[in-house]
């Protein structure tokens, strides 16, 4: 069993809104994860690139329709 107490975290570092906030965004991440909407995991970077590449060009292909 690992005590968690030791450990440092953020909790005194943000106000209850904004902790909120983040957590309403992790959550959205993990919806996001759960139903496979991400990219990757990339070997190099130029297979991030290529794959930046080709989702950019989808995006714009999608504006001029």
């Amino acid at each position: 069993m690992i005590d968690r107490s030791k450990f440092p975290s953020a909790d005194g570092e943000y106000t209850a809104a904004q902790r909120r906030i983040i957590d309403r965004r992790l959550k959205k991440s993990d919806e996001d994860i759960k139903h496979g909407r991400v990219y990757g995991p990339f070997e190099t970077h130029k297979d991030f690139m290529a794959a930046l590449r080709r989702e950019g060009a989808k995006l714009r292909a999608k504006k001029k329709s």
